[in-house]
């Protein structure tokens, strides 16, 4: 036995030292070229072409103040957050209520329900973009943060459910039940006790929500056709496209770092949520 542990511990140092040097260099990988663009960002355009490895003699801090203002990166910033806080806002409160009676809950055509809500994740949305078109301009929602609101909660919503049905499943029901006995009704149950024990996979969904839609660019580029309207990967695009006749690349990294930097702090912030959220419905489901 001793002689088995002994023999089996040299193999796992060497499959574990594999691992940490595989992910040593992954990690390499994909921190390099961010660390890259946040210096390069406090660069002078000469610094970018000539000396594109080196830090940045001078911090160049007015480059973002011209990716603000004059690249208009800000614009398509609040653009962004007028669409996805209320999109944000509205999938968790449609997708928590629907999840909640979906897992608790049986009835007639439940599971009926649940798998039409699943379709919805298998269906590509380059499918839909066309008929989409159409119908937002149909109902006049073309070119409003309110139609692109909606096609965010619906496009968002398929997954949102299929992810917190399966966390809700895995709160004790002896909570529910003790607390309609003592009186509380659906409503209260709901909002006074399982919403808040919910409040890791609500949580969860709300960050891999929020970089979805902050990332989005296939639906806006369709539903937003006018330049004022544009959220950031939209206008991103069109900057990099107007790149091609003008020299400001150092503001150009500087609006890159701009759109960079929330996603960023979002996982830095939350990722012990992400983590717990998706490891408690792992471990239950």
């Amino acid at each position: 036995m001793a002689a088995e542990q002994s023999e089996r511990r040299p193999r796992e140092f060497v499959s574990q030292s594999l691992i940490n040097i595989s992910l040593f260099f992954w990690a390499v990988i994909v921190i390099l070229p961010l660390v890259w663009l946040l210096y390069s960002s406090f660069k002078t355009d000469q610094e970018i072409f000539f000396a594109p490895w080196a830090l940045p003699q001078t911090l160049q801090w007015e480059n973002f103040e011209r990716a603000w203002v004059a690249v208009h990166i800000g614009q398509y910033f609040l653009n962004s957050m007028k669409v996805v806080i209320p999109s944000l806002a509205l999938t968790l409160a449609l997708a928590s209520m629907t999840s909640y009676v979906l897992a608790r809950f049986q009835f007639f055509g439940n599971r009926t329900l649940f798998y039409l809500f699943m379709a919805g994740m298998l269906f590509p949305i380059f499918m839909a973009l066309v008929p989409l078109f159409f119908l937002a301009k149909d109902l006049q929602l073309l070119n409003t943060f309110t139609g692109l609101t909606l096609v965010y909660t619906a496009y968002s919503l398929p997954f949102t459910i299929f992810f917190l049905t399966g966390f809700f499943k895995t709160l004790p029901s002896e909570l529910h039940e003790a607390a309609l006995i003592d009186g509380a009704n659906e409503y209260q149950v709901f909002f006074r006790v399982m919403l808040p024990l919910a409040q890791p996979g609500l949580v969860t969904m709300a960050i891999f929500n929020f970089l979805g839609m902050w990332n989005q660019f296939i639906l806006p580029l369709v539903l937003m056709t006018e330049r004022d309207n544009y959220v950031l990967p939209q206008g991103l695009s069109f900057i990099l496209h107007q790149q091609y006749y003008k020299t400001d690349w150092s503001a150009l990294f500087a609006a890159l770092s701009i759109i960079m930097i929330p996603t960023l702090l979002v996982y830095a912030v939350f990722q012990n949520q992400i983590q717990k959220g998706v490891t408690v419905g792992a471990l239950k489901g």
